[in-house]
C-alpha cells in the first residue's frame, strides 16, 4: 500500500494541452475514481501514472518515492485495462502468474500466489481453462488476478467494466470494491460512468478538458457541486438547470435543482407546467414537464404516480436543495 501524490502535471502533443496542471492526493489503501467525459483526459493521467506515457511539467510520487523517471515495471504498480489483455495461448493460471515468471520467480512461489489469487477470485476451477472458454466476467477476474498476484503498492483500473453488460457490470463493481478492501491496496480508477464512481470510490476527481473540476467524497460532490460541470455531471438523473427570471429572483445566474427534490402536486405554489412524457419505472416515475421560463425539467418520484402527458402539475422544488450558480457557472 502507498501514498500517491501527484503535483501540478502537465501534458501537451505539441501546441495542444491536455493536462493543465493537476494535483491530487491519493492517501495510503484510497479507492479514487477519476470521472469525465470521453477526451477529458483521465486515461491519459493514469497512463502518465503508470509511465506508459511521458509529461510535460510536474511530479508523481508513489510511497514518498519520485517516479517521474521510473520505467513502469519499477513502479509497483499493477495496472487493469478494458480489454483485459490476457495470453489466448495460455490457460488461466499461466496468465495470472506470467508476469511473476518474467521476474524470475521461483514455481512453487508463482503456484502459490496464483493459488491464492484464484480462491479470492473464485477462480480455482478455472486455472486450467484458456481465456476463450471463460465469460466476460471471469476474463476481468484473471485480469484483476494478473494484478493481485504482484502484490503492488498501487493498482490501476482503466474502464474494466466498459465491456461488461449492464447486470455483470453491476455485480463486478461490488465485487471490485469488497477486493479493494479487502486487500486495503490503494487503487486508482477510471471510467466515464459516474454511477460507478458514485457507488465504489472513497473520493472522486471529476476532470473536464484536461482540468481537474473538484475532487472529494461521492456525496460531498452531488451535495455540495463546485461548479455547473460538477453538478451536471454527477447525479443520475441530470441535475435541471434553469436561468433568466426564474435563476434572477434569487440573485443567481443560474439555479439548479436535482430531479429528487422536485415535488409533483396538482396545486400551490410551484412551477406550474404541462406534462410531456411520464416513465413509469416501478420503485420511480420520471415525470417530464415543460416549464413556461424554464424549459423542460425532470422531477423523480417515488413510487407510480398518476399522471399523463398533458396533465397540469406543479414543481415545488425542496428550498435548502436549490443550488445557485454565478454568471461564470460557479456555485454561489
Amino acid at each position: 500500500m502507498a501514498k500517491v501524490e501527484i503535483r501540478n502535471l502537465r501534458k501537451a502533443y505539441g501546441a495542444l494541452d491536455v493536462l493543465h496542471g493537476i494535483s491530487i492526493d491519493i492517501d495510503d489503501g484510497e479507492f479514487l475514481a477519476l470521472v469525465g467525459p470521453s477526451g477529458c483526459g483521465k486515461s491519459t493521467l493514469l497512463r502518465t501514472i503508470a509511465g506508459l506515457e511521458t509529461f510535460s511539467d510536474g511530479d508523481i510520487l508513489i510511497d514518498g518515492r519520485l517516479v517521474n523517471d521510473l520505467a513502469p515495471k519499477d513502479r509497483d504498480i499493477a495496472m487493469v485495462f478494458q480489454n483485459y489483455a490476457l495470453y489466448p495461448h495460455m490457460n488461466v493460471g499461466a496468465n495470472m502468474g506470467f508476469a511473476l515468471k518474467l521476474a524470475g520467480r521461483d514455481k512453487p512461489e508463482i503456484e502459490a500466489r496464483v493459488g491464492k489469487a484464484a480462491a479470492i477470485l473464485d477462480l480455482t476451477r478455472q486455472l486450467e481453462r484458456k481465456p476463450a472458454a471463460l465469460s466476460g466476467g471471469q476474463r476481468q477476474r484473471v485480469a484483476m488476478g494478473r494484478a493481485i498476484v504482484r502484490a503492488p503498492k498501487v493498482f490501476l483500473f482503466d474502464e474494466p467494466l466498459s465491456n461488461l453488460d449492464a447486470k455483470l457490470r453491476v455485480q463486478m463493481r461490488a465485487e471490485i470494491r469488497e477486493l479493494q478492501q479487502r486487500l486495503g491496496t490503494t487503487t486508482i480508477y477510471v471510467t466515464h460512468d459516474q454511477t460507478e464512481a458514485m457507488t465504489m470510490a472513497d473520493k472522486i476527481a471529476v476532470l473536464n478538458a484536461g482540468r481537474l473540476e473538484q475532487v472529494g467524497r461521492p456525496l460531498e460532490l452531488y451535495r455540495s457541486p463546485a461548479n455547473l460541470f460538477v453538478a451536471g455531471f454527477i447525479g443520475s438523473p441530470q441535475m435541471n438547470f434553469v436561468s433568466g427570471p426564474l435563476a434572477e429572483r434569487v440573485g443567481a445566474g443560474t439555479i439548479g435543482i436535482r430531479p429528487e427534490h422536485l415535488a409533483v402536486g396538482r396545486d400551490g405554489d410551484g412551477w406550474r407546467g404541462r406534462v410531456a412524457a411520464a416513465e413509469h419505472l416501478g420503485s420511480d416515475t420520471f415525470v417530464y414537464v415543460d416549464v413556461p421560463d424554464a424549459g423542460r425539467l425532470t422531477a423523480r418520484t417515488v413510487g407510480d404516480v398518476a399522471v399523463d402527458p398533458g396533465d397540469e402539475v406543479v414543481l415545488t422544488p425542496i428550498d435548502d436543495r436549490l443550488h445557485r450558480f454565478d454568471a461564470a457557472g460557479l456555485a454561489l
